[in-house]
């Protein structure tokens, strides 16, 4: 039976559990490529950045649209953003402390996928303010991320420098891939729709709580375990998962 006929006999059981399939002769992974907002972390930095302007709703719907692949990323980006304009620059540091936090499994996976040799980057559209603690908290040994511009203390409400797209996203992945063996020997994991070519690129691509198009796109999808549960599809029981402090 091939891998995509197993994945098409299992399918109705995913309403009720995660499920990873993939071939037995898999090269063992050796880069993970993941998104961070609503992946890695449980919110949406922009929306919750919105919210110390008191426009958390409206900037809110233009991420679930453009998450949903309604909406051309930079574009829906670029709305955003312009709607931070003038929002003092300590709001970042406010709403990292009091906003940001991890899902769960987050670090845990990514200390044991490290453990194991394999490279992890984070690569996000969100921004670098958040995208590197972030990477520094959980472990990764990359960001890449967008640049907000800053003037005075506060947000010019424009994007510095190129924008992380979703073509960013993938040749982020063959780049890092290729020095290591290929897209075979990569896992990318996103929950939106800008993640999709990085998750068909991979040799293994995972949504995570993933919107319709992304899970459509990739090889699984975890909607219900944590995000531990990616160890337990590449055949790593709990007792092979590193400790953490």
């Amino acid at each position: 039976m091939s891998v995509a006929e197993a994945r098409a006999r299992l399918a109705p059981l995913a309403a009720e559990a995660d499920i990873i399939v993939r071939p037995r002769d898999a090269p063992a992974p050796r880069v993970f490529v993941a998104d961070m907002d609503s992946t890695m972390i449980a919110c949406e930095c922009i929306d919750e950045l919105a919210d110390y302007a008191g426009r958390k709703a409206e900037i809110a719907a233009i991420t679930e649209r453009a998450m949903r692949g309604e909406l051309d990323f930079a574009q829906a980006l670029a709305e955003r953003v312009a709607a931070l304009a003038g929002l003092p620059d300590a709001a970042i540091d406010q709403c990292l402390a009091e906003r940001v936090r991890p899902n769960p499994g987050a670090a845990t996976l990514v200390a044991t996928l490290k453990a194991r040799g394999v490279r992890t980057v984070l690569v996000t559209g969100g921004f670098t303010r958040f995208a590197q603690p972030v990477a520094a908290m959980l472990g990764f040994d990359r960001f890449v991320a967008n640049e907000l511009g800053v003037a005075g203390g506060r947000l010019t409400g424009a994007v510095t420098g190129a924008i992380v797209d979703s073509a960013t996203k993938r040749a982020v992945l063959l780049a890092e891939a290729q020095a290591l063996g290929g897209p075979a020997v990569a896992i990318a994991m996103g929950d939106g729709a800008n993640d999709i070519p990085m998750l068909t690129a991979a040799g293994l691509g995972v949504g995570y709580r993933a919107k319709p198009a992304a899970v459509a796109a990739a090889d699984a999808h975890i909607a219900h375990g944590e995000l531990t549960t990616l160890l337990w599809g590449l055949g790593w029981p709990r007792a092979r998962w590193a400790a953490l402090p």
